[in-house]
């Protein structure tokens, strides 16, 4: 079996789908994308595709170390993310071909269903209980939300105040029915972390993620010292390279890689091993589409320190699409009680709609995120 092409398809709402087609007429699917630089993921697809056209799919692990060591540079969104795509649709194709689910292919299931989280408020978060409470009534008890809007580097307790009285409302009115991570989303600096996680322990969240940028990661020690709260960060590392320094420094009770971001199924079986030698959980972070997740799933089911799964399915950032309209077997993504099964198709488990998907790649998409200032004009971190 040979690789004889690569399609591209930028859709809404924010997502970027990979199709490797074969000489034997398997089609794998990858989600090689960084949210907000889809067309530079996209080129950087198209160049690296001249090192797989040709070759056989089934050299996953070949493929991935020519993409990753071939170049000379290496590392980063952009081409971390092109490899992740590439090394989904790959691992989607030798599912396929074996007839097996790749988690069987992996060593097969550790747990019978995954947990999932879904998201509430937005991101200049409110409504949360609001929202909270209709997910209840669809089985979820489990959710996450952003900390807070936009954070000076050292900021009033007026600021303080109003983050505290959010959270205060939630437990106030849902008590311990639910369960909730709250995202700093990189907005808070090394300073006001400090000051919002003392504030916000009483609370009890499950835990706080990207307490501060991953640029500040050897400050993750420090203020886990400072806190009984568990801390949680991956989504801007992007190799095992980046992670084994944040775990050699200690602070992260959570590891949240990104399967489209890090390097694929290939380079996450990796993380996820590394962080289980150091007691530390995974959570892969997936705001993104079906192959994406199908891909995070994967790895959840084989590895036993993954305790959550991000899912997109509602979340804010869903404009003009949502996860299943691009999938044929919806069913087999059924969440019940905030639970879901393994997907049970070979591959990864997702068949994808592509007359939809032409359909949608016609019109495009130009996601950005939101440009971020301070009431005195200086940049604000989204």
């Amino acid at each position: 079996m040979k690789i004889t092409q690569i399609r591209l398809y930028s859709v809404a709402p924010r997502w970027l789908f990979l199709a490797i087609d074969t000489d034997e007429g398997i089609t794998g699917w990858g989600e090689p994308v960084i949210e907000g630089r889809a067309d530079s993921v996209e080129a950087a697809v198209k160049e690296l595709s001249s090192y797989i056209i040709g070759r056989d799919p089934s050299r996953i692990n070949d493929i991935w170390q020519t993409l990753y060591r071939g170049g000379f540079y290496r590392g980063g969104p952009i081409l971390m993310s092109a490899i992740a795509g590439i090394d989904q649709a790959l691992w989607d194709i030798k599912g396929k071909v074996m007839g097996q689910p790749v988690y069987e292919l992996l060593g097969g299931l550790v747990r019978d269903k995954m947990k999932t989280y879904s998201w509430v408020g937005g991101d200049d978060p409110s409504e949360e209980v609001e929202q909270m409470q209709r997910l209840m009534e669809s089985g979820w008890d489990t959710f996450k939300l952003n900390g807070c809007g936009r954070l000076k580097i050292v900021d009033g307790y007026k600021a303080v105040d109003q983050v505290v009285a959010r959270i205060d409302r939630i437990r106030g009115e849902l008590g311990d029915s639910v369960d909730f991570g709250l995202d700093f989303h990189g907005r808070v600096s090394v300073p006001m972390a400090k000051v919002l996680l003392r504030e916000l322990e009483p609370y009890r969240p499950l835990f706080v993620e990207e307490p501060v940028l991953a640029e500040q990661a050897e400050q993750y020690a420090t203020l886990s010292q400072s806190t009984s709260i568990v801390l949680a960060a991956g989504e801007r590392m992007f190799s095992r390279f980046e992670f084994k320094r944040v775990f050699e420094a200690g602070g992260l009770g959570i590891v949240q890689p990104d399967l489209s971001h890090a390097g694929g199924i290939t380079e996450c079986l990796k993380i996820a091993g590394m962080a289980e030698a150091y007691d530390v959980a995974l959570a892969p972070h997936c705001p993104l589409g079906p192959v994406a997740l199908a891909a995070c799933l994967a790895v959840d089911f084989v590895s036993h320190n993954a305790v959550l799964q991000e899912q997109s399915m509602g979340i804010h950032y869903n404009k003009g699409a949502e996860l299943l309209d691009y999938v044929v077997n919806k069913d087999d993504f059924a969440i019940e009680n905030g639970y879901i099964k393994p997907l049970p198709k070979p591959g990864l488990g997702v068949e994808i709609d592509e007359e939809y998907l032409t359909e949608m790649a016609r019109k495009g998409s130009d996601w950005k995120n939101p440009l971020w200032r301070h009431e005195d004009g200086s940049i604000a971190e989204w």
